[in-house]
């Protein structure tokens, strides 16, 4: 065992159920497609020459694999002993494009982590998660998503951070101190739902198309939007094996806006819960973060609700790729040694 003078290494990790990113301390920062695979079968494993494939590599190679998203609904699967495997597969993975060993070391410097995972999986998830990374940490330190979202952006005072994954959607009200349960909430409307509810409507409306819910995300992704139509959503799809011109823009809207009342009804309740001297700061530094985020007139349909209370301010985050990674990384980087879980293998 390293002595405790012995240089550290800290990594903030975003868990996330379609894609984890890794923020390091040695300036190093990777983005990874949550999935893990295994060939299928000896011709799958003769043609990919591999034994396992990790990230959009998995994606793009599905059909020679065993598939696995390890994480649903923003937890970690807890069925499977692959999807167990899948886990640490993918942690390990992402803390390797870092430069960290597999004995959870990155040359002599010992590696300490902090992970984000949805509000609801500090609940029921810890404990799994902490046996995911034995072995492949030093120590570690388990946040909820938006809490590190806003520890990034030093919005620790009267802010909500709205954070809309693809599993889960995050709510935290920041007070100044870490948030408590009272101070946060999970919704599983979130991307994945919206992907869900964008191919039933197009199955619906061209039942001889063949789409794939990977072909869905992509559009959903590209064209996403409330309220008016910024552009019309016109994308390509096989209807009965003809490459196929097709517009989906009123679809992509409808799948859009399920997300839109719960994550407003959901909003004024944890603003109703504030301190009413305090109520007017939050309403007025609203953030919004993950890709769910970027949906096109999501703000301007959430600033229109705040009307009823008084009005408010919300924002949103442009690049929302590393935001909860990097706020992992300034959380790991200020953290005293007593908040550190130690991990023995």
């Amino acid at each position: 065992m390293l002595n405790d003078n012995s240089e550290l290494l800290h990594v903030g990790i975003d868990l996330g159920t379609s894609r984890s990113a890794i923020s390091g301390s040695n300036g190093e920062r990777f983005l990874v497609d949550s999935f893990v695979g295994w060939p299928v079968d000896m011709v799958a494993r003769k043609v990919l020459k591999r034994s396992v494939l990790i990230g959009h590599e998995a994606v793009a190679n599905r059909t020679m694999l065993d598939l696995h998203r390890p994480l649903e609904r923003g937890l970690l699967k807890e069925g499977s002993e692959k999807d167990v495997e899948a886990v640490r597969e993918l942690l390990k993975h992402l803390l390797g494009l870092v430069g960290v060993t597999n004995n959870g070391r990155i040359g002599t410097n010992r590696v300490r982590a902090v992970v984000g995972v949805p509000a609801a999986a500090l609940r029921t998830n810890k404990q799994y998660l902490r046996n995911a990374m034995k072995g492949i940490v030093d120590s570690l330190m388990i946040v909820s998503e938006p809490f590190a979202v806003a520890y990034g952006l030093n919005a620790l005072l009267h802010t909500m951070i709205i954070d809309i994954g693809a599993g889960t959607t995050d709510f935290c009200v920041m007070k100044g101190r870490y948030p408590t349960e009272e101070d946060q909430r999970t919704l599983t409307i979130a991307g994945d739902s919206v992907d869900s509810q964008l191919l039933k409507l197009m199955e619906e409306r061209f039942p001889q198309a063949n789409v794939t819910v990977f072909m869905v995300r992509e559009w959903k992704e590209k064209f996403s939007y409330v309220g008016k139509p910024p552009l019309r959503a016109s994308v390509t799809a096989p209807v009965k094996g003809v490459p196929t011109e097709l517009d989906i823009t009123n679809e992509v809207r409808s799948a859009c806006e399920t997300l839109v009342g719960p994550v407003i009804e959901t909003m004024l309740d944890l603003l109703a819960r504030v301190e009413p001297e305090f109520q007017e700061r939050v309403r007025n530094n609203i953030i919004l973060s993950g890709g769910g985020g970027l949906i096109r007139g999501l703000p301007q349909a959430l600033e229109d609700a705040l009307k009823q209370v008084g009005g408010g301010k919300v924002t949103y985050m442009q690049d929302p790729v590393f935001v909860g990674s990097d706020g992992g990384l300034a959380l790991a980087m200020d953290a005293p040694d007593g908040d550190w879980e130690r991990l023995s293998a």
